[in-house]
């Protein structure tokens, strides 16, 4: 694995004639978790889906392990796992169709065991055999997060995964992405407005504003507002937003 796994070089797309992204530029080494952080409507999302190849960028380029997203694409796809909106899940299929599904198209011959495990502690597979179109949102999320998760992505992007989730599941999910964040197998890109998941899981955070980077911080940054109270973070990122 290549030390850098996802490296953003001057990305501008637009919808139409609006320019959502204005030269956005960031970097994710393996071992991180980084948090996006924004108001709504941004770019947060819009970035995520330049990472995924869902959007083309119309200028800059997006390096996932080394491997661009636009000059090549299924190098870069290969090494991605990106969790998509649960209303994008096909609902006239089983989870257990959508896992197998996946897996087939990573090239992997079973669902990976770790999913399958995560799935227990996730308590989803009761539902494995249950249409998606069924499913309640947190359900939803769960199988997006397991998709993500399959065939041992590089990076692991995810856009608001925590939504919709229980407690208890969502402390499982937060596990299981750090031991493969310790381990060193991935990086992680969460889009977020959970100032709690920086606070006690982020790496580095940044902000986007209006399609543009107007604040970093790094590890130490985030390490001194867990020191100094639940506030910290809240009242930087006020003050960058200004």
């Amino acid at each position: 694995m290549t030390s850098m796994v996802l490296d953003v070089r001057q990305v501008h797309a637009k919808y139409g004639k609006r320019e959502v992204l204005s030269g956005v530029s960031l970097q994710v080494p393996a071992g991180e978790w980084f948090c996006l952080l924004g108001p709504n409507g941004v770019g947060k999302s819009t970035l995520l889906r330049c990472i995924s190849g869902a959007l083309t960028p119309s200028s800059g380029d997006l390096l996932i392990a080394g491997h661009s997203a636009i000059s090549d694409p299924l190098a870069a796809k290969q090494r991605l796992g990106y969790a998509c909106a649960p209303e994008q899940l096909p609902g006239l299929l089983t989870g257990r169709q959508c896992l197998e599904v996946y897996a087939q198209a990573k090239g992997l011959r079973d669902i990976s065991a770790d999913v399958l495990a995560l799935a227990r502690e996730l308590r989803f597979e009761g539902y494995f055999d249950s249409f998606v179109d069924t499913y309640s949102l947190g359900t939803r999320q769960k199988l997006c997060i397991l998709l993500a998760l399959l065939g041992e992505p590089t990076l692991i992007v995810l856009d608001e995964a925590f939504n919709g989730l229980d407690p208890a599941s969502a402390l499982q999910v937060k596990h299981h992405l750090q031991h493969r964040l310790t381990d060193g197998r991935c990086a992680v890109l969460l889009a977020t407005h959970s100032l709690d998941i920086v606070e006690h899981y982020a790496d580095k955070a940044a902000l986007l504003i209006d399609g543009r980077i107007v604040r970093e911080w790094s590890e130490t940054e985030i390490a001194a507002f867990r020191v100094q109270g639940d506030s910290a973070m809240e009242t930087a990122l006020a003050q960058a937003a200004s």
